[in-house]
């Protein structure tokens, strides 16, 4: 078994070499590749890859430089399509999301349970910072007309921790660009009637000083991705 560990990339200097610090650090207790996929940044992200491959010489990473800022979904696609793994997970940039989850994360595939594991941050008992209540507010109304119009019950649609066997991942034709991936990704991923887990995860969000990048357009396009997703792609 071989785990691909895809990271979408746009504008994280501050944070890009802790997170992939912290990405090595995780046991997951099987080979595994690192994807980086920089979405055109323009704040020097793409002056630390040279430094992060020479840093961890024994890890597989790859680095697939996009020409121009197309968005989440795009730049998941390419990683999608760059993966080799018998698993596939997605990491964000940021230090929102903590690799330390992996294990639990990857524990029902590995069990043979499932095919697709949500990180949910809002079930479990591993520390979560508190922030915004509108972004709680707005996540948790797009995650039950998701669930409504897909019949699945998760707690944290738009969460970014997704894991996926590879058939999984094979099997789904992509379209969204943007953040709307995440509904896209849902979809599909229920009308495939895969085998779908949720666990729990930590989670310490970022304000907007700190770099945060979804605001509530996202969330009317959001709005807009769970009605096409589901009736008409």
């Amino acid at each position: 078994m071989k785990l691909s560990i895809v990271i979408p990339v746009y504008n994280e200097r501050a944070t890009l070499e802790e997170l992939v610090s912290r990405v090595v650090a995780a046991d997951v207790g099987m080979p595994r590749e690192i994807v980086l996929v920089d979405d055109g940044s323009t704040d020097g992200t793409r002056d630390l890859y040279p430094k992060i491959v020479e840093r961890w010489p024994g890890e597989e990473i790859h680095v697939q430089l996009q020409d121009r800022n197309q968005g989440k979904g795009a730049a998941l696609r390419e990683g999608f399509s760059r993966a080799t793994g018998d698993i596939v997970l997605i990491q964000d940039a940021d230090l929102e999301y903590d690799p330390h989850d992996y294990p639990k994360l990857l524990a029902p595939i590995l069990e043979g349970k499932a095919d697709v594991v949500y990180g949910s941050r809002f079930v479990g008992s591993e520390a979560k910072r508190v922030l915004f209540f509108w972004h709680m507010l707005g996540n948790r109304l797009l995650t039950l007309l998701s669930n409504a119009l897909t019949n699945l019950n998760l707690t944290d649609m738009e969460t970014c921790y997704k894991v996926f066997r590879s058939e999984v991942v094979r099997s789904l034709r992509l379209r969204s660009d943007g953040f709307t991936i995440e509904p896209e990704l849902t979809a599909k991923v229920a009308r495939g009637r895969w085998r779908i887990y949720e666990v729990g995860i930590s989670y310490a969000g970022r304000d907007y000083s700190e770099g945060k990048k979804i605001t509530w357009v996202d969330g009317l396009q959001a709005l807009w991705a769970i009605f096409r997703f589901r009736f008409w792609d």
